[in-house]
């Protein structure tokens, strides 16, 4: 399944979904920094996993992922990417560092990213359990700081059977003039859930 296969109303759902939480994370993240966030309207649509490596940069990106094992009548896997550049100028906002100061995640700069991925999955999640009544439980989040292939290879092995087609919500953020903040939200589901998802959004 991908974007050219869903109808004009299921497209829509998926966007009302993807601007329902895109709007409770830019709140959560402006109580973070403490500043005004603007955003881009995000997109939501289904990609095959191919499309979703080439559309995050290829394998050898350098990319900062938080990932949360999800249970409940959705079960899989939901990631945060950032890339790296977005990675940095996260850690310089949250640390109240001048833009451009961060080129290396030590400890407490992985904290401060892995607290802003666990803002925005956990307000995509709860969009997604609101709209469609569905139950879903998501366990400790993990933080990987890697190329993409290899930060993939892991969750894969991890997921085992996934489906064909990936929930992919593009996002991008704008707490200043100073640059943006470019992030992408992937629901990879075990096979039949996608299904099901839809059918509960009425579909």
């Amino acid at each position: 399944m991908n974007d050219r296969e869903l109808s004009a109303g299921e497209l829509d759902a998926l966007q009302e979904i993807s601007n329902i939480g895109m709007g409770n994370a830019v709140t959560s993240l402006a109580q973070l920094i403490n500043r005004r966030v603007e955003m881009r309207v995000p997109r939501a649509r289904f990609l095959s996993f191919e499309e979703v490596i080439a559309l995050v940069g290829g394998y050898e990106e350098l990319v900062a992922c938080v990932s949360l094992r999800l249970l409940g009548d959705v079960p899989g896997i939901i990631l945060y990417l950032f890339d790296g550049r977005s990675a940095y100028r996260l850690v310089d906002l949250l640390l109240g560092l001048p833009a451009g100061t961060t080129d290396a995640l030590d400890e407490m700069a992985e904290s401060a990213v892995k607290e802003v991925g666990n803002v925005l999955t956990g307000s995509f999640v709860s969009a997604i359990s609101q709209m469609t009544g569905l139950r879903m439980i998501t366990a400790v989040p993990l933080f990987a700081f890697d190329m993409l292939g290899a930060v993939l290879s892991s969750l894969l092995v991890a997921a085992g059977r996934i489906e064909d087609a990936v929930l992919v919500i593009e996002t991008e953020l704008f707490p200043d003039q100073s640059g943006q903040i470019k992030g992408h939200f992937f629901l990879l589901t075990e096979p039949g859930v996608i299904t099901r998802l839809m059918s509960a959004l009425g579909f």
